[in-house]
């Protein structure tokens, strides 16, 4: 008999537990929600479509680089558009190249040189119109082999994304949250392994553009051309390519920068400028195949692109990235002793990205803030000399009295060849999602 009063009052505590608790046991409910389902190709049918296509609309712009009278511009994870800027008040998009999962560009004579996830491809562009797979670089990238958390496998590659409604079923935990009149309540997010979030990136004049001997990138680059050499970073490292024979690329080393957070690179005069999460690195390439750590200058951690010239490194910290830290600002560094880099100057911005120097004239995107010009002739007494109002602002290329801006809606191109006139040229605006 007691035995059967200890079953009935369990059996009790366990309704009124379900009633009065209804978080204290386990519950089952539906959700509806987008899922995103990757379309994959193998990497032959990828690299066979690698080849010129009708132009495509801008529509999430990345990285920039000059070469000739040629824009080519990277569209975030799906290819690049050529732009023909002879006439950089009319640029005229000429074709677009379909290249899965690309981010980063170069251009070495008529190849230009892409990653394609793991892949480093070698194009040729001599007709942009036409332009021809000539070779590849296997793996170069290992870590790009996953995306979004997706692992790819060995032979294939994602295309592109889509997006489907469903319902799905979710168990909730003890404590973890409850289902109530169809809604859900909990501190927790929850996901299923095929869910993605797909994040939007940001993310008249005469131009002699058609003589730039070497081409130039942003400074937001990953990739740097010196020489016959081709640079690249990842998170951690620092690949060493060969380009002697532009077309047929050969991967010497890879080496190891010991340290992470590695964001950007900058080519000049035998010297690489890593930007890094942590601080700026100096690499030493007299010796191309072996570059050697130099010097470093380290600041608080958060993202940071760099530019150098003769005497000094430009960097500029921005707050609001997976970086941490709420700095904005930009640190001029005296570098005419590279072993021994030292801070000369701090200067507050509001979020800057992407720079650029021609001679004494600094331009420095500074996100919602537009694009800001300064003399920099005094390092020490750095001044303003034009804040032209646009959509936030990533990336800036000067060259020969043209900046070309990469911002929110558009690509732009300015005239600053009397910098108390700088004047808009041209403007190629961004598809409308």
């Amino acid at each position: 008999m007691k035995k059967m009063h200890l079953h009935a009052l369990a059996a009790c505590l366990l309704i009124v537990c379900a009633i009065v608790l209804p978080g204290c046991v386990k519950d089952r409910g539906m959700k509806r929600t987008t899922v995103f389902v990757p379309v994959l190709k193998t990497t032959a049918e990828v690299r066979d479509a690698i080849k010129s296509d009708v132009p495509e609309d801008v529509s999430q712009p990345g990285k920039i680089y000059l070469y000739g009278k040629y824009i080519f511009l990277n569209e975030l994870g799906k290819g690049v558009h050529i732009i023909d800027n002879s006439n950089p008040a009319a640029p005229v998009n000429k074709a677009f190249i379909h290249i899965p999962g690309n981010e980063d560009i170069a251009v070495k004579g008529n190849i230009l040189y892409a990653d394609c996830f793991t892949d480093l491809m070698a194009i040729d562009i001599s007709n942009p119109e036409a332009v021809k797979l000539q070779s590849f670089v296997h793996n170069i990238f290992p870590e790009r082999q996953y995306i979004f958390g997706y692992d790819m496998g060995a032979n294939n590659v994602v295309t592109k994304w889509e997006a489907r409604d469903t319902v799905m079923e979710i168990e909730v935990a003890d404590g973890q949250g409850i289902w109530r009149n169809g809604n859900f309540y909990s501190p927790y997010y929850y996901v299923t392994d095929n869910m993605m979030y797909l994040a939007s990136s940001f993310n008249g004049a005469k131009s002699d553009a058609v003589t730039m001997p070497n081409g130039k990138g942003g400074s937001m680059a990953r990739f740097a051309l010196m020489n016959n050499y081709l640079y690249t970073v990842s998170w951690s490292k620092l690949n060493v390519v060969n380009v002697t024979n532009s077309s047929a690329p050969e991967w010497n080393k890879t080496v190891d920068l010991a340290n992470w957070g590695i964001e950007t690179i900058f080519p000049f005069k035998e010297k690489l400028f890593i930007g890094s999460q942590m601080g700026m690195y100096i690499y030493d390439v007299s010796n191309p195949e072996a570059p050697v750590k130099q010097g470093t200058f380290e600041h608080v951690r958060t993202c940071d692109p760099v530019i150098a010239d003769d005497d000094y490194a430009y960097v500029t910290l921005h707050a609001g990235t997976r970086c941490g830290e709420n700095f904005n600002q930009l640190d001029v560094v005296d570098i005419k002793n590279l072993d021994a880099p030292q801070h000369v100057k701090t200067y507050p911005l509001t979020n800057p990205h992407g720079l650029s120097k021609d001679g004494n004239l600094l331009f420095i995107c500074d996100g919602e803030d537009g694009l800001k010009v300064f003399n920099a002739s005094n390092v020490t007494s750095i001044q303003q000399l034009a804040k032209i109002d646009m959509a936030p602002t990533y990336d800036v290329i000067c060259y020969n009295g043209i900046a070309i801006v990469s911002a929110k809606d558009g690509l732009y191109q300015y005239d600053y060849s009397n910098s108390s006139n700088i004047r808009l040229l041209s403007k190629i605006v961004l598809k409308q999602q």
